[in-house]
């Protein structure tokens, strides 16, 4: 195994990956994918935090286009996330990982309330972190807590897992012609409206000089390989990416 790039990530999983082929609600093969590879990056000495998104159990913007009022909604979403958070942490530890959930809004009996220090405490013994709930309010997604979580425990880079290896130009499994990248500046993700992550997390991972990389959560062994600075997936970072040129593939 090779030396780590990354001394501390955030892991963002949408809660569609976890559905996997499924398309709703918790695939058990995938989230004990996921786990063996955490695993393995816990393995390597890397401080691992994980955001959970709830999009496959419920979507707040999905409700609240029906109807519900969109705070209720989402408040409804960030329970789906602790649902999942919940369900990684028992894949997690069942391969004999220590993990925490700590979730936003305050349910003792379940999950530990967010802090940050205790957050970064966890983190420096060695225990993976799963934050769920969301920042704890409603209108903000988990892309923009996964921003915010990255930039208070000081990670190195947000890993965004999803079911495509990449950003695309426009939707690849509706256009097989879509072009993907390699490399973007956050104003070209804000300016081209590429749909990485919301605007606004977008702009806090700008603000604070957060690099993210986009790849496929599919493949066995993708987390690690990213971590130990394999270039795979779609790099996102400064103007400069590193003095590396933006590009297509």
């Amino acid at each position: 195994m090779g030396q780590p790039k990354y001394k501390r990530i955030v892991l963002k999983l949408s809660g569609e990956a976890l559905a996997g082929s499924l398309g709703y609600g918790i695939d058990q093969d995938v989230i004990t994918s996921i786990a063996e590879q955490v695993k393995e990056v816990r393995r390597s000495g890397v401080d691992v935090a994980i955001v959970v998104g709830g999009g496959n159990i419920w979507r707040g913007i999905a409700g609240s286009a029906k109807g519900m009022e969109r705070a209720t909604a989402d408040y409804m979403g960030m329970l789906a996330t602790v649902m999942n958070g919940l369900a990684l942490q028992d894949a997690l530890e069942k391969v004999e990982v220590d993990t925490r959930v700590q979730a936003a809004i305050e349910m003792r009996q379940i999950a530990e309330p967010y802090i940050r220090r205790r957050a970064i405490r966890h983190l420096e013994k060695g225990r993976v972190v799963i934050f769920a709930a969301g920042t704890g309010n409603p209108y903000f997604s988990t892309d923009t807590t996964a921003a915010l979580r990255a930039a208070e425990i000081e990670a190195d880079v947000i890993l965004m897992a999803k079911k495509v290896d990449g950003v695309y130009d426009c939707d690849p499994v509706k256009n097989h012609g879509a072009k993907k990248y390699d490399y973007l500046s956050y104003m070209e993700v804000l300016n081209q409206g590429l749909g990485v992550m919301d605007s606004t997390a977008a702009s806090l991972c700008k603000d604070n000089k957060i690099p993210l990389i986009v790849f496929s959560i599919n493949q066995q062994g993708n987390i690690l390989r990213v971590v130990l600075g394999e270039e795979i997936g779609t790099y996102v970072g400064g103007e400069n990416n590193d003095s590396r040129n933006c590009s297509r593939s």
